[in-house]
């Protein structure tokens, strides 16, 4: 089959691989129709992780059910379906508790499986034409057959839950003031989220233009943090007092407030003074134990100078971790069937596998509109 496997530090390119094959009687495989670029995936692509050479990346995958393992009884060959990027058993204490972003049994050694990224156990991606799916009964969506809501759905398998999982680390209610720093495809599901959420009123901070124009495009205020310190702007807006809640949507490759270079802990201690006293943070952007292109000793072994005192002081909490895409994909589906949401405002392209190299290189540096990128193996539904 055709996939997009990783070669070195910005380079991926299409080859045939092996196809995938049912491993085991709970296995089912799916013919990818829908496979979205991640910001995570980035993060491997510019070679700031551990991923080695000939990697398959591809962690938000939707397609049709191909061939079914004989103990799969909740699917049929045919069905449609979207897989969390959370690979999970369903059995663990973990998975019994609704936290399948850590399940125990799937990668052991570790808490949590995905697939097509580093670390997360030996599970091809889904930027390909065919994935295997372990655990099928559990790990898959259905969704109603055909192509209606192809570019909404397939967002259920990584950012919109993401999205929504960081204003419920923030537990964004009704009525308060939120500030979403990152206007990426996580961050725009973020700053959604909470507009779902009932917030009042949403900040969303990021420097490109095309993504503060999203974000002010559904409702969010847009700040841009090239123009001033983002705290001292939000804080002028909201009366001097900050908002009530923060989402970082950003995560370790952070940028300095004037773009030169590296923070990684800028978004961190700006959330600490953006929230007021008393109020919760939600961080679903991605931190990682190890990055090999660090600013300093410390950054590239997780090591990051954060300010816990002024954190303490003003009383915040902090919720972190990513997400468990089960806890949310079923009633965010539901909202889409319904037409109460339509995550899918973030797709700035879709395309044909064969153009992932492209895709990759042009998201990469935030150029020409790539805000989020669908790719469609086969061609099908490409436009």
């Amino acid at each position: 089959m055709k996939a997009v496997v990783y070669e070195k530090p910005f380079s991926v390119t299409v080859r045939d691989v092996d196809d995938p094959r049912i491993q085991h009687p709970n296995d089912v495989l799916v013919r990818v129709t829908s496979t979205a670029i991640c910001g995570s995936d980035l993060h491997m692509y510019e070679g700031r992780t551990a991923a080695e050479s000939g990697i398959v990346f591809g962690h938000e995958n939707l397609g049709i059910v191909e061939e079914i393992g004989a103990g799969v009884t909740s699917l049929s060959k045919g069905d449609r379906v979207v897989m969390p990027f959370n690979v999970a058993c369903g059995f663990c204490k973990n998975c019994l508790a609704g936290k399948t972003g850590f399940c125990l049994t799937v990668n052991p050694g570790f808490a949590g499986g995905a697939y097509g990224y580093v670390a997360m156990g030996p599970y091809t991606g889904g930027q390909a034409e065919l994935l295997r799916v372990p655990f099928a009964d559990f790990n898959c969506l259905k969704l109603p057959p055909g192509e209606e809501f192809e570019t909404d759905f397939v967002l259920l398998a990584d950012i919109f839950p993401t999205g929504y999982h960081g204003c419920e680390l923030a537990q964004v209610s009704p009525g308060e003031s939120v500030a979403v720093f990152g206007a990426g495809p996580v961050g725009l599901m973020a700053a959604y989220s909470a507009l779902l959420r009932g917030a009042a009123k949403v900040f969303s901070v990021d420097r490109v233009p095309e993504r503060l124009a999203k974000a002010e495009q559904i409702g969010a205020i847009p700040i841009d943090f090239t123009k001033g310190d983002p705290a001292a702007q939000i804080k002028e807006q909201t009366g001097g007092e900050g908002t009530d809640k923060g989402v970082d949507a950003v995560g370790y490759q952070a940028q300095a407030h004037d773009a030169s270079h590296e923070e990684p802990a800028i978004v961190l201690n700006a959330l600490v003074e953006t929230v007021r006293p008393t109020g919760m943070h939600g961080v679903p952007g991605l931190y990682v134990p190890s990055d090999p292109g660090g600013p300093d000793e410390h950054a590239k072994h997780g090591q990051l100078l954060v300010s816990i005192g002024r954190m303490f002081e003003k009383g915040q909490r902090m919720g972190t971790g990513q997400c468990n895409v089960k806890q949310y994909n079923r009633q965010l589906r539901d909202l889409i069937i319904a037409g109460r949401a339509k995550p899918s405002f973030v797709v700035s392209h879709e395309l044909p596998l064969e153009d992932a190299p492209r895709a990759y290189e042009k998201f990469d540096q935030r150029i020409e509109g790539y805000t989020k990128v669908v790719l469609h193996p086969g061609h099908a539904l490409a436009a």
